[in-house]
């Protein structure tokens, strides 16, 4: 495995990273600013993201994108979208915009008006239903009962691999929100000030962010492997790899942004603070494809 990004995969986490910096909300309240997210919206149709696995994009492509997207919270559609691309490739409709249902919702719905299902190696369309309440602040979730028309079935290998890079871009999006909300944390405590000093310096605070920032190297680098791996290896083994990821970024992602939380002291605890933000997406992202440690071969014996 060749851990080295080529210029072109830079190319692409940099376009990734400027987009979430430049459109992405940069406080709760732009989280309500339609027109931004409308801009946002534009800019991310219009550079075929969504369509990364169709055009020949590799897991590890689609993770960077994936990473840079959670650490800016970025609130427009993605995973659903990038895994319905997969299943099914350029759509007879050009003009639905699709994503994908897990356990009779559609995830990652915003803007979505047709869903897949997959279901004992068949994969079936539907509509979009109504949308449903949801803790995750930058995502949004709708119904997804029918009904349903078959679109044929899917080889074993593709459902593997189809289920490995769900669960790699998942495991990307909790790294890029950890690594967001260590962000928002370490700035805050470089300006806050207590007893003339900013509580940076002080260990009881540095630590935490240490400890934070050692959770998060842990998680990239289990996350790239299970990118590389969701092509690179079979897909029995890159399903595993995949979930040995999902348990360890989803652990320290709460982690991390419960930390967040803590440097904030009682502003943390407020709604006009991104770092609830950052935790609720994280919380969310740890609910989609859950993995029990059993599945990953980390079960007690």
């Amino acid at each position: 495995m060749d851990v080295r990004l080529t210029s072109e995969q830079r190319q692409l986490r940099d376009a990734a990273a400027k987009l979430a910096d430049e459109l992405g909300p940069g406080s709760v309240l732009d989280l309500a600013d339609e027109k931004r997210r409308g801009r946002l919206e534009d800019t991310v149709a219009a550079t075929g993201l969504r369509a990364l696995r169709s055009d020949g994009a590799s897991g590890v492509e689609v993770a960077l994108v994936a990473e840079e997207f959670g650490r800016g919270l970025v609130d427009v559609a993605l995973l659903g979208p990038v895994l319905a691309d997969d299943l099914h490739g350029r759509f007879d409709d050009d003009s639905a915009r699709w994503t994908v249902a897990v356990a009779g919702t559609a995830i990652d719905a915003r803007g979505s008006d047709r869903v897949l299902k997959l279901e004992h190696g068949r994969l079936f369309a539907g509509p979009v239903g109504e949308p449903l309440p949801g803790a995750d602040l930058t995502r949004a979730s709708a119904a997804a009962t029918g009904p349903w028309e078959p679109r044929g079935d899917i080889s074993a290998a593709h459902r593997e691999r189809w289920q490995a890079l769900a669960l790699t871009i998942t495991c990307a999006d909790l790294v890029g929100t950890a690594r967001g909300a260590q962000r928002l944390a370490v700035e805050y405590a470089k300006v806050r000030e207590q007893y003339g000093h900013a509580i940076g310096s002080y260990q009881a605070v540095a630590h935490l962010l240490a400890e934070s920032e050692a959770l998060i190297e842990g998680s990239v680098s289990v996350l790239w492997h299970a990118a590389w791996a969701v092509d690179a290896l079979d897909p029995a083994e890159a399903v595993r790899a995949a979930r040995i990821a999902k348990i360890y970024a989803a652990r320290a992602a709460r982690t991390v942004c419960e930390t967040a939380v803590q440097v904030h002291g009682g502003i943390g605890n407020t709604w006009e603070c991104l770092a609830h933000v950052y935790l609720r997406r994280a919380l969310v992202s740890t609910e989609l494809f859950p993995v029990r440690l059993e599945e990953a071969g980390l079960g007690l014996s």
